[in-house]
Order: C-alpha cells, then structure tokens, then sequence
C-alpha cells in the first residue's frame, strides 16, 4: 500500500496484504521509507499476541510451551522465563561473511509485513522496532549461511538478539539504532518461523533481472540492427500462431523498439537468420512468463501468516503446520534463474555474430584498418566465463537435500541457496549484456548506422553511443564493458 502524501521521499505503509516485490527493493535500496503500519494490521497483530499467550498459558503450544525441532516433547514450565532468550541465542549461529545492507533490510521489510499479516503471535512491539530499524537506516549484522528453506532460523535469530540489545546492529550514515525491547519465551519462534530473508533476497533478484530483461531486447535490436537481420520473426501473425504471453510481449517490444509494424516484410536476399536473433522472442520469453510467475509467488509469501504454529484469532486455536516449507519459492526461482540463462546464452550468440564479417560486412571481431586487428575477440571470451558462472548457479537448487534435527525433519527445499543464486545471476547477465553492448555500438559506429531518429532504439543508441569510447584501435576493454553495465538500468525504462 503506497502513501503518495506531500512528502519528497516516497513512503510505503505494511498492512500485512499489499506488499509488492516492487515495494521491498525500494525499501531495501531505502528510495522508499515505511510509515507508520497500518492501524487495523497492527490491531489485529496485537490480538493474535494477546491469544497467543493465553494459549501457550493453558495448553502445549510448539515453541512456546515446549521446546523447538526434536525437543518439540519437553515441556518449557511457565516460570522459565530465560526460555525465549536461550532460543534465540542457541539459534543466532549463522555463519560466513555479513550480508550487504540492502538483503538485510529487504528481511526487516518482509519480517514486518508477514507480522502484521496476523498469524504469530509476537509481540507488536517487535513490528515497531523493525520499521524504526527501516526507516532510521538500521540493519542488524546477518551472516550469510543459516537455512536450508525451511525458515530462516538463524538470520532472524540474530535479528531477534538485536532487537533485545545482545547483537550488533550497523547504520547507515546518521542513522540510529533501535531501542532493545524485551522479549519473553512467546516471542522467540514467532520472530524466527519466517523465510524472510530468503524472500527479500528473492524480491531484490527478481526486481534486478527484470530490469537486466527489459535492458536485453534493445541491446538485442542495435545488434540485430548492426547486422541487417530481418524483423520478420517477430510478426504478429507468428506470435498469435503460438500464442505464449512473453513471447508476444518480447516480440511486440522488438517492434516498437525498431519501428516495424505488425507484418513485417522479409529483407532481401537473406531467408532466415541464426537463433541468436530469430529465437529472441521464443527464448526472452519463458524468461518474462517465469519473472511473472515468481512475482506471484513472492506476493504471496510475503503477505502471508506462515509461522508455526498459525494462532488463529477467529479460531481462537493454535494450529501446528508445514507451511514453513518453501517449495514454491524454490521451484520458481530454480525455473527463473534457467529461463534467464537462456537468453544470456542467446547474448553470447548474438556477440559471436558481431564479430563475423558475413553478417556485419566488416572485418573479422570488428577490427581496425591495422593488420590482424582483434577488436572486440576478446569479448567473446570474457562473455563466455561470465556465462559459465551464471550456468554454475543455475543449477537447480531444488535438487538438495537435508536430514536434521535428529531425523524429524527429513526434507529441506533449500529456497534459500536458490534466492543466493539469483542474486549472483544478476551481476553475471549484467556483464554479458554489457559485452554485446560494447560490440553492438562498435559495430554500428564502424558502420556508420544508426536508427532511424523518433524511434526508442535510437534513444538506446544515442545513450550508449554517447558514453562509451568512439576509438577503434586495439585496447583494453575492460573500462567499456563498466560503463555499458552501469547503462543497462537506463535501456531498461525505453
């Protein structure tokens, strides 16, 4: 839910509902700042507390009541008020090196938003605390490796530590730290049964590689452009023959982009094209329609009361569950990531083409006058060890398995080495775009072709052609491929 109030910075207000993966990157990368949550959310949050600590007062209630995995049969006495404590401690043992900023507070977002949701029992104190914490610039140091997808034990551990002033915090520049607040033994599981941090980790990667697919059609239209391919594959009459949602959405793209119209003419003397520009709409997009059904997925998650136990208000019962257990988010992100790789392979199709002389009529890697010039060959080669990093993490998280906790839980989806993975994707397709960027321009330059002036792709062109470097002369490229990365953001909103 947005507030769009008189204030400069845009502010976003968690009602446990409306939460967007949109929502936790801005959040995340602090160009938005939390309100105050949503009264009705907040009241009803206070209620599920409030019944929460009468049922684990008068009956067994897992993790409150009792202990946690296999210690789910030893009874915790009401008097042992130490309880919650020593389960967050025991459980704030992640491990590795900090997570940046940005994953820490796309946790805080999502922990707060799921809270208001209704269905943990927590103290609404905690919910305040971790606004304050996302609004003042605050993040709790979190270590890398905790979870296995099924919940984020250990992140939100020390998450919890910190809240209660036994765990260090971080802070952006004037930032302030939050107030410790006191937590008791009902506060403990309910802050911890979450995949928070694997979701916020999930919002940030889809929301980058969105923009990171939006920026690869028209770096793939200057390179067609650059070698006079034909526009025919992207017909509408083709699309509607197939109808698959991102592949007509790809294709339509392609044609505003370049100006065609719906029924292009083919071009003269060239029948069909390699993959690499023919496949663009077939390949681009399994890749759009699996960012979708992500997105739907994430919506889901991170408005959702998924803690264990459910306290159910209306009910006034605790229910005791798997929903926990992210297998929908591992599944979409494994599909995700493979849909993404397609097209980084397809970009490392279209860079070979630029550098053969068939298709661009120039000399072979784009080279200078000077006697076996190797213009842009290199690229290749750097293009191809990105490739290969972004295959290594590709691979299907969903395939792991773990046995834990003295064989109780004997299955874990791993979601959240799936949401790493993603991330890591989004630097690996930045810089093999970025590569057929620099050859693309350089192609187009050495021709002396440009698109027509109106069109989006000559915005994308002039834009490119503007920052990188005219000079033709073997060099290194290395300072070229960082600066088309940084202009991939910007091609993304044509």
């Amino acid at each position: 839910m947005l507030d769009n109030g008189p204030r400069t910075a845009r502010r976003i207000t968690l009602d446990g509902t409306g939460l967007h993966t949109a929502g936790i990157a801005a959040l995340a990368e602090r160009t938005a700042h939390p309100t105050a949550p949503d009264p009705k959310a907040f009241a009803r949050a206070e209620e599920s507390w409030e019944t929460a600590r009468r049922l684990a007062a008068t009956g067994r209630v897992y993790g409150r009541s009792t202990g946690v995995g296999a210690n789910r049969t030893e009874d915790v006495g009401a008097a042992d008020a130490e309880h919650g404590l020593r389960l967050l401690r025991s459980h704030a043992g992640a491990i590795g090196d900090p997570l940046p900023a940005r994953e820490v507070r796309a946790m805080l977002a999502v922990r707060a938003n799921q809270l208001l949701a209704g269905g943990a029992g927590l103290n609404p104190a905690v919910i305040t605390s971790l606004l304050d914490a996302l609004d003042a610039g605050a993040h709790p140091v979190v270590n890398e490796h905790g979870a296995v997808g099924t919940g984020d034990l250990a992140a939100l551990a020390q998450t919890g530590l910190a809240l209660a002033g036994e765990h260090p915090w971080r802070c952006a520049a004037g930032g302030r730290v939050p107030a410790p607040i006191a937590l008791d033994n009902n506060d403990a599981l309910a802050l911890i049964s979450s995949n928070a941090l694997t979701l916020g980790q999930s919002a940030l990667a889809l929301d980058e590689l969105r923009r990171l697919l939006a920026a690869s059609l028209p770096v793939a239209a200057l390179s067609l452009l650059a070698v006079g391919g034909s526009y025919e594959p992207f017909a509408e009459p083709v699309m509607l023959a197939r109808p698959h949602p991102g592949s007509a959405a790809a294709a339509a793209r392609l044609r505003t982009l370049s100006g065609v119209p719906p029924r292009p003419a083919p071009p003269l003397g060239r029948i069909q094209d390699p993959y690499g520009f023919r496949c663009i709409p077939q390949i681009h997009g399994p890749a759009l329609d699996a960012a979708d059904t992500l997105d739907e997925v994430l919506t889901v998650e991170v408005n959702a009361a998924a803690e264990n136990p459910l306290i159910s208000i209306e009910d006034q019962a605790a229910y005791h569950h798997g929903n926990f257990y992210a297998a929908h988010a591992v599944l979409a992100l494994d599909t995700f990531r493979l849909a993404v790789l397609q097209t980084a392979r397809l970009s490392t199709a279209r860079l070979a083409a630029l550098s053969e002389p068939d298709f661009t009529r120039l000399r072979p890697f784009l080279g200078d006058a000077a006697p076996a010039s190797s213009g842009v060959m290199i690229l290749e080669y750097a293009a191809g060890a990105a490739l290969g990093e972004m295959r290594a993490v590709s691979h299907p998280a969903s395939l792991g398995h773990a046995v834990l906790s003295r064989g109780v839980e004997e299955q874990a989806s791993f979601a959240s080495l799936g949401a790493r993975q993603t991330l890591r994707s989004c630097t690996y397709y930045r810089q093999i775009l970025a590569c057929e960027l620099v050859a693309a321009i350089r192609a187009l330059r050495m021709r002396s072709l440009e698109p027509d002036p109106g069109l989006p792709l000559a915005t994308a062109y002039a834009l490119a052609a503007d920052a990188l470097d005219p000079r033709m002369e073997d060099r290194p490229l290395t300072d070229d491929v960082a600066v088309a990365s940084g202009l991939l953001d910007g091609l993304a909103e044509l």
